[in-house]
């Protein structure tokens, strides 16, 4: 079954929608929304692996909670989605993510060109994380120093279109 996930043109202007499996293959532009998730007292971030079976970046780490943007569906719309659907954290009474940064990533992963509108908000958070086991295999927090060190290593798997977002994530 087809999932129809907004196309967006190289400006940043939603411009249609296609199946997801054809915007991967042929590396069309597209947007993610992610939600770096900080605890309460802003010391540490949550970082967590990805699981084996993703589409994309499988087995790969990352500190943004995130997905495609839907059709007609705003950033942060999906930011919030996601962060319900990947690590079980509902904001209540209105609370909405703070946006961080955006940037756009031309890049390619698995030798394919990967083309995406990156939208990265943060919230604060002292509840408890529940994993959908479909999309994330592990998860810890962290400081903001421990992060900075592995990311150090080019060789650790992080998720690439996170990569380019840290230097605005981080403190």
């Amino acid at each position: 079954m087809a999932e129809m996930i907004a196309l967006y043109d190289a400006d940043g202007r939603e411009v249609g929608a296609e199946d997801r499996a054809v915007v991967y293959a042929r590396g069309l532009w597209h947007a993610s929304a992610g939600v770096l998730v900080r605890s309460g007292d802003g010391s540490r971030v949550y970082v967590h692996r990805r699981t084996e079976t993703k589409s994309v970046f499988a087995g790969m780490h990352d500190c943004l909670a995130g997905g495609v943007v839907e059709p007609g569906e705003r950033p942060e719309r999906t930011a919030v989605r996601e962060l319900a659907e990947e690590l079980g954290i509902v904001l209540d009474g209105g609370a909405r993510p703070r946006p961080v940064t955006r940037a756009s990533w031309d890049g390619s992963w698995a030798g394919r060109p990967m083309r995406c509108h990156l939208f990265a908000y943060e919230v604060r958070w002292d509840g408890p994380i529940r994993h959908q086991p479909e999309e994330i295999a592990d998860g810890w927090w962290w400081t903001d120093a421990r992060l900075r060190a592995r990311l150090a290593d080019p060789a650790w798997p992080f998720v690439p279109d996170t990569r380019v977002l840290v230097p605005d994530l981080l403190h």
